[in-house]
């Protein structure tokens, strides 16, 4: 069993639960109320109740439960795999695959199918992600880059910390950009209100930019470019939508209406670009737009790749 973690509340009038979300950030407030309802919280070395008012000086404790062990397990699951070699692999991943197993998502991720695919994964990021370099959304497509080795894995995080690695993603989103490209420089942060969302927020916050270009203009939606310059968790459906064009089907950051037949944002990993970390050879892979983009982009007066191929 874990170390309890000690707080002491500094003001008074603030409730139990609200101090533990700001205390806590890395749990969600259902994780938290239930360490309250479990008796896992002693305020003042009592059991404390969910609404409590804090005074100044109170003393907490929050006894932590041992994690669970996720069983991490070899699945055959089918892999559209863009190039591979020794040293790494390109996936080009389904929209509605999770990355890496975490609660709630405990198998059918890509690292269950590439432990199926391959004997060695790199382990810089642990028994949970390994060989994963950088992350796309569960409901965004395209392109992702698996490190088999160690040296392979640090040479290509070294490239996207230097932002020399090229990543450029599509996406459709709601209303009219004003100007055809421009830069968003904004920083993200996680969510005070909702810990499970990423905003633009200047406490505790990192640097991100992101570099867009209008494709086309649509029926009340513009088709778009991005590079990303950083890599923040939701970083360009957290961008759009703090521009007032949030992507297209997003049901965090867009409207509450949502368009269902997309299930999830029209957002699409389409080109990665980068030096082999092991041989120096420059590499460059293009991922055409699947089918579901496609068929809402001409839903809404937009034309397909091969159709903007002809023009």
């Amino acid at each position: 069993m874990p170390e309890p973690i000690l707080f002491t509340a500094g003001e008074s009038g603030e409730r139990l639960d609200a101090f533990l979300r700001d205390a806590m950030p890395d749990y969600s407030r259902s994780a938290l109320q239930k360490l309250i309802e479990e008796g896992n919280v002693l305020l003042n070395g009592r059991p404390a109740a969910k609404n409590a008012r804090l005074k100044a000086g109170d003393a907490l404790s929050v006894a932590l439960p041992p994690p669970a062990e996720l069983q991490l397990l070899p699945e055959d699951i089918p892999l559209d795999i863009v190039y591979e070699d020794g040293d790494l692999l390109v996936v080009n991943k389904p929209k509605g695959m999770v990355v890496h197993p975490a609660p709630g998502n405990p198998d059918g991720t890509l690292v269950n199918a590439l432990l199926s695919h391959c004997r060695d994964l790199s382990g810089i990021n642990g028994v949970i992600r390994p060989g994963i370099v950088h992350r796309i959304d569960k409901n965004t497509s395209g392109l992702l880059i698996v490190a088999k080795n160690d040296r392979a894995h640090q040479g290509l995080a070294a490239q996207i910390q230097a932002h020399s690695f090229l990543r450029e993603y599509e996406a459709v989103v709601y209303g009219s950009l004003r100007e055809e490209s421009g830069t968003v420089e904004l920083p993200i942060g996680r969510s005070r209100q909702d810990r499970k969302k990423m905003c633009v927020t200047y406490e505790n916050a990192r640097n991100a930019v992101t570099h867009y270009q209008v494709l086309q203009r649509l029926e009340g939606f513009c088709h778009i470019r991005c590079r990303l310059e950083t890599g923040r968790t939701h970083q360009i459906r957290v961008h759009m939508a703090a521009l007032g064009h949030p992507v297209a089907g997003d049901e965090v950051y867009g409207p509450r209406k949502v368009i269902r037949s997309l299930n999830g944002q029209c957002l699409h990993a389409r080109t990665i670009g980068f030096l082999h970390p092991c041989t120096g050879e420059h590499l460059s892979f293009d991922s055409p737009l699947p089918a579901y983009f496609q068929t809402f982009l001409r839903s809404v007066g937009g034309a397909s790749d091969d159709e903007r191929s002809l023009e």
